[in-house]
C-alpha cells in the first residue's frame, strides 16, 4: 500500500528569498502541483529543508566507538531534532550501514580522524607521524564520502599550550593528495597558528576555528574556506581549561581567551564573507540532537534568524552538494508550528519531520 500524499501548506521556505504557500509530497518526492487524486494528509505550518548538522560523530562517544545499536540511537536523535543530513566529521566506527536505512538521516562520512601520535583523544583517530600523513589521507579519502578529517592542533606537553600537529610542507602535499582523490579536507583547529598553516596548505574547511584573527579571517574570506564553529561545544572550553590548569596554565589561559571572544570571532568572519555553517560536534562529549541550539547560538554572533536558518538548511545543503526543497527531489523537510524567522528557538520543537517523503514519528531515542 503506497504512502498517502502529503500536502504541506502554510509557509514553505525554499531559500532566503523564495517562499511558497504549499507543496505536495508524492511517491517520496517534492511536487509543486497537486496530484490528480488519492488520499491526502495535510500538514500545516512553517516548512524548511531538512536541517544539516555539518559536524557530528555518529557511533562515537567519550571512550571511542560504540555498538551499532547505540549509533542508531545517535542517528535517530538527530532525525527527531530535524537534522536529516549529517556530515560525520570522523568516527572510528564503520557507519556505512546507516546509509542503507530509509528511516535514518542521510550521512556524509569523513572516515576516521587522522591525528599526530598521542596528540588527540584516545581511541578516536589513526595516530601517525608526518611521514605517513599522505598515505593515510589517501586511504581515508577513498573510504569516506568526499571528506577527510585531520586534527590540526592539540595540547603540546613540551610547550604547555596548543601546538600544531603537522609541518606545512607535508600538510600541503596531503591536502593535494585528498583533492586528487576527489575529497575535500577539514580539520579540528582551536589555536591561531594551525589556521595559518591549513590555509597556506589549501584546506577546504575548518572545524571550531576559534583562533581566527583579523589576518587569517581575510585569508579565509579570500580563499572561501568554510568554518563550522560548533559553538555548543565551545561552551565546554572553561571546563577543558580548568581540567588542564594544574599542569598547563598557559594552555588554560589560552582556551579561556578563545572562549571569551568566540562570538566576536564568528561575527568578524561572517562580516568578512567567510562561509559559516551549522555543526554541533555531537558524539564524543556531547549528545546528538542539538542542531537547534547551534542555530540559536549563531544568532548571538549577529546573524539574523534567516541567516542562521540558512546556515543549517539551504546554504549548508548547497555547500555539501545536496538538494533542498525542489521539484522532483526527495522530500526531506521539517515543519514547525511557529515561524522560525521570528524566533529560532521554535526549531527545538519540530511539529513534523518528513524524511524521504515519509512523516516520521518521534523515536524517543537518546542522543
Amino acid at each position: 500500500m503506497s504512502a498517502p500524499v502529503l500536502h504541506v501548506r502554510g509557509t514553505v521556505l525554499v531559500g532566503p528569498q523564495e517562499v511558497l504557500d504549499e507543496i505536495w509530497v508524492v511517491d517520496g518526492v517534492v511536487s509543486l502541483t497537486p496530484p490528480a487524486g488519492g488520499e491526502v494528509e495535510t500538514i500545516e505550518g512553517y516548512a524548511v529543508p531538512g536541517l544539516v548538522d555539518a559536524h557530528c560523530h555518529v557511533g562515537l562517544e567519550a571512550h571511542g566507538a560504540v555498538e551499532d545499536a547505540r549509533a542508531e540511537e545517535h542517528a535517530l536523535a538527530d532525525r527527531d531534532a530535524g537534522a536529516l543530513l549529517l556530515r560525520d566529521a570522523g568516527s572510528p566506527l564503520d557507519t556505512r550501514w546507516v546509509q542503507e536505512r530509509e528511516d535514518l538521516p542521510r550521512l556524509i562520512r569523513a572516515g576516521r580522524h587522522i591525528a599526530r601520535t598521542r596528540r588527540y583523544l584516545r581511541n578516536f583517530a589513526w595516530e601517525i607521524e608526518p611521514e605517513d600523513l599522505v598515505e593515510y589521507v589517501r586511504q581515508e579519502a577513498r573510504s569516506g564520502d568526499g571528506w577527510v578529517k585531520l586534527v590540526g592542533d592539540w595540547i603540546d606537553r613540551e610547550t604547555g599550550d596548543l601546538g600544531v600537529c603537522w609541518p606545512v610542507d607535508v600538510l600541503t602535499e596531503a591536502i593535494a593528495a585528498a583533492h586528487e582523490e576527489g575529497a575535500r579536507v577539514t580539520a579540528h583547529c582551536f589555536g591561531e597558528q594551525s589556521l595559518v598553516d591549513f590555509a597556506a596548505a589549501g584546506t577546504d574547511c575548518i572545524e571550531h576555528a576559534t583562533g581566527l584573527t583579523d589576518d587569517t579571517i581575510e585569508i579565509f574570506a579570500r580563499q572561501q574556506i568554510a568554518i563550522v564553529p560548533t559553538l555548543v561545544n565551545i561552551d565546554n572550553f572553561p571546563a577543558f581549561a580548568e581540567a588542564g590548569r594544574g599542569k598547563f596554565p598557559t594552555y588554560a589561559d589560552h582556551m579561556m581567551d578563545l572562549y571569551e571572544r568566540r562570538y566576536e570571532t564568528v561575527a568578524k568572519a561572517r562580516e568578512a564573507g567567510v562561509p559559516v555553517y551549522v555543526g554541533t560536534d555531537a558524539g564524543g562529549q556531547l549528545p546528538h540532537g542539538l542542531v537547534a541550539r547551534e542555530v540559536e547560538a549563531l544568532t548571538r554572533t549577529g546573524m539574523s534568524p534567516l541567516e542562521a536558518i540558512g546556515a543549517a538548511t539551504w546554504g549548508a545543503r548547497a555547500w555539501l552538494g545536496r538538494p533542498g526543497i525542489a521539484e522532483g527531489e526527495s522530500a526531506d523537510l521539517v515543519v514547525y508550528r511557529d515561524d522560525p524567522r521570528e524566533d529560532v528557538r521554535t526549531m527545538a520543537d519540530p511539529h513534523r519531520v518528513i524524511l524521504r517523503g515519509v512523516a516520521r514519528e518521534r523515536s524517543g531515542a537518546r542522543g
